[in-house]
């Protein structure tokens, strides 16, 4: 149940969106380029994001991507369950397609306790939260250090 890109990618570019004021949309471009992200990967993950209405995307000069829903209301599971797919926390560690109960992996029964606090984690981690300690400067989701304050307000 590691994740991908992908998911590293959108989870980063919600949090950002999160940080900001609702009615404030902004471009995958900037996204990218605050987040130092690459523009066309984010671009299809931001679409992607929007047809599961998690973002809205609004068309025109001044367009761009803003929540779909409140920050409070979108958790990590529900991201991943778009960019991983809805198997995801199902998966055996070692990729065998059947392991199971009956069918056991070598690490099945030491991985499964991990799975479910790790689910259970990313069911409970809130944008809202998160953003939260991103505007404190708690936490950071990129390389800079911080992002400027009056670009997060």
């Amino acid at each position: 149940m590691l994740i991908s890109k992908t998911s590293q990618y959108a989870i980063q570019a919600m949090i950002y969106l999160a940080t900001r004021e609702p009615e404030i949309k902004v471009t995958a471009h900037d996204i990218a380029e605050q987040l130092d992200l690459p523009t066309t990967y984010l671009s299809k993950i931001m679409q992607t994001l929007s047809r599961h209405t998690l973002v809205r995307s609004t068309r025109g000069p001044t367009g761009g991507f803003s929540l779909g829903r409140t920050a409070a209301s979108i958790n990590l599971m529900q991201i991943l369950i778009i960019t991983e797919g809805i198997n995801f926390t199902k998966e055996c560690l070692l990729g065998l397609k059947e392991c199971d109960e009956a069918t056991k992996c070598p690490v099945h029964d030491q991985w499964q306790p991990v799975k479910l606090k790790i689910t259970r984690l990313l069911k409970h981690q809130t944008l809202h939260a998160l953003s939260n300690d991103v505007k404190s400067g708690k936490y950071r989701i990129n390389e800079i250090p911080y992002l400027a304050k009056e670009i997060l307000m």
